[in-house]
């Protein structure tokens, strides 16, 4: 039950409170004064979505709060509450630049959150919910709720999808083994074609490296050979001036032993400049055939570009095609192994699918039953009371012909029909029923149960649209008996509705400097008076219409104490 509901900067509210009552609620106002703005508030703090749009105009921010009752039966609440704490406040915030944030008693929630606990504490019913009844999904699911099968069908739903995905993937393969043998083929020629070429990790670098030697094998020899006279060949070279230098060093050792240790740090410098020479002489020899091997090098990088184009831009990304082609070519090799194992597999998927979508289809067709007489008792109270309803159910066999066309809903077409007069035939509820009729049906199916449900807030939007008269006051007189046991606020245009709430708020639209205000203010007994007079005859209130309106109150108020 809501206690409180606070919304600022929305659309035309700048800052309003309503403090609400246990009981059945009415909300008035002239057309466009912002009643709806009111019930979008509340569906804000519910978790329903919101746009910065929403704000109003020169604000940055919308807020929307309400105070309810600590309810025992929703998991989790207590999680946002200490131990003094017996109220939930909770908050919505819309800022320009995002969507919203959610608090419950102060701590911040994703607002799935919101939408989670609000669905277990507030439930609105709009003129928008006209359009979902006629529609045969939204009849589906609510036969699948007043049955209490929502998680059988929720099984039903996975054993169609996973039953679904072996069928996929059997029908892959199908594909697959048609185009097999020629793939095998294709797969085996790239297999033997990277292999044979006998590539090497490292190999197209060492290749350019060495290609880009041999083009400039002029240039490298003359260096090369320069080397080999300052080291070796000439006159004066290193080795030639070493050897020199070791025979002068020998003498001076015969005088001082320190200097044999220098004549053997010159002997080992000899040997590394006699190796040295040695390596230069044999990348000398190396380079004489240079003209030869340019050829062949160019022919291995050609080899490799034309398998680069082929399978990838590296010699890594060849070896991954490779290894790709491999599995591939062995997943084909077992392929047909793999069609054979999954037909059993379907088989038996398909037998647990069928077995609980039977089962989702009797509990389906017993509740339809059922649920048909409670509407026919509802809309006999709302003033049908010589209307027929009836649950069109059509349910298709499974077998393995038709396996195919599985649905994650289950087996059945569902179709709700109604015959609102005597001597009518049963005809679909979407193509017969006149507004004031789909009120009072969508009144009943919104509310047949709602007498043994937890205490609620229940919100009606206008669903009173198309009806009046001795209809309106059935409707009103449900609404009242709806509020012995839940909270009920209802937007209404209709004087025989309004005279049955507890509690009458009205709802105004000013403008003060240029700027538009929407106002709300309880009544008092007088005042509803006056509010009552205005729906019954508009502007044009005479003494007549007040008296009217008089009565009705005293009347319906009198009917609410018995």
């Amino acid at each position: 039950m809501i206690k409180s509901l606070r919304i600022r900067n929305l659309a035309t509210i700048e800052d309003i409170e309503l403090i609400l009552e246990e009981g059945f609620s009415i909300l008035t106002g002239e057309t466009g004064a912002g009643k709806s703005i009111i019930i979008d508030g509340i569906r804000l703090v519910t978790g329903e979505k919101g746009s910065p749009d929403m704000i109003r105009t020169g604000k940055k921010e919308t807020s929307v709060e309400v105070i309810l009752p600590f309810h025992q039966k929703i998991p989790n609440l207590k999680d946002f509450l200490t131990e003094s704490e017996n109220e939930l406040f909770i908050q919505r915030k819309i800022s320009e630049q995002r969507t919203g944030k959610g608090y419950i008693n102060g701590t911040l929630v994703p607002i799935k959150k919101l939408k989670e606990i609000g669905g277990d504490l507030v439930d609105i019913y709009g003129q928008n919910d006209h359009i979902f009844l006629l529609n045969l999904d939204y009849q589906l699911n609510y036969l699948d709720e007043y049955a209490n099968a929502s998680t059988l069908k929720k099984d039903v739903s996975r054993l169609a999808q996973e039953l679904k995905k072996l069928l996929r993937e059997k029908k892959e393969l199908e594909t697959k083994e048609r185009e097999r043998e020629q793939r095998l083929d294709f797969l085996y020629f790239q297999i033997k074609e990277i292999e044979k070429s006998n590539l090497k990790q490292g190999e197209e670098e060492e290749l350019r490296q060495n290609r880009n030697i041999l083009k400039n094998a002029e240039k490298i020899g003359s260096h090369v050979e320069q080397a080999l006279e300052i080291s070796y060949t000439q006159e004066n070279s290193i080795s030639s001036l070493l050897a020199q230098l070791q025979n002068v060093v020998s003498g001076l050792a015969d005088f001082d032993k320190t200097f044999k240790e220098a004549g053997e740090a010159i002997s080992q410098f000899s040997i590394t400049i006699g190796e040295f020479s040695n390596f230069l002489i044999k990348f000398k020899e190396k380079q004489t055939a240079a003209p030869e091997k340019l050829e062949g090098l160019e022919e291995r990088l050609s080899e490799i570009e034309k398998l680069k184009r082929k399978y990838g831009t590296s010699i890594n990304d060849i070896f991954s095609y490779l290894k790709r082609a491999k599995q591939e070519h062995e997943e084909l090799g077992t392929s047909q192994e793999k069609l054979v194992a999954l037909e059993p597999e379907i088989e038996k998927k398909f037998n647990k699918y069928k077995a609980t979508a039977e089962k989702l289809s009797s509990i389906r067709k017993n509740s339809a039953r059922k649920l048909e007489k409670e509407v026919e008792k509802e809309i006999s109270l709302l003033g049908m009371n010589k209307a027929r309803f009836r649950i069109k159910i059509e349910t298709f066999l499974l077998s393995q012909d038709t396996i195919e066309k599985v649905k994650q809903s289950g087996t059945e077409e569902v179709e709700f029909l109604i015959s609102p007069n005597p001597g009518e035939e049963l005809r679909p509820l979407r193509k017969i029923a006149s507004g004031g009729e789909l009120s009072r049906v969508m009144l009943a199916l919104t509310t047949i149960g709602k007498e043994i449900e937890s205490l609620k807030t229940l919100i009606f939007d206008e669903i009173d649209s198309g009806i009046g008269g001795k209809t309106a006051e059935f409707v009103a007189q449900k609404l009242k008996k709806l509020s012995n046991q839940h909270q009920v606020i209802c937007i209404t245009h209709l004087p025989q509705i309004a005279s049955f709430a507890t509690h009458h708020y009205r709802i105004d639209k000013k403008v003060t400097k240029d700027r538009t205000f929407t106002t709300v203010k309880k009544l008092s007994f007088e005042e509803r008076v006056t509010e009552i007079a205005r729906l019954l005859a508009g502007s044009r209130i005479t003494e007549t219409t007040l008296q009217n309106a008089r009565e009705m109150l005293n009347h319906n108020l009198g009917l609410m104490s018995n």
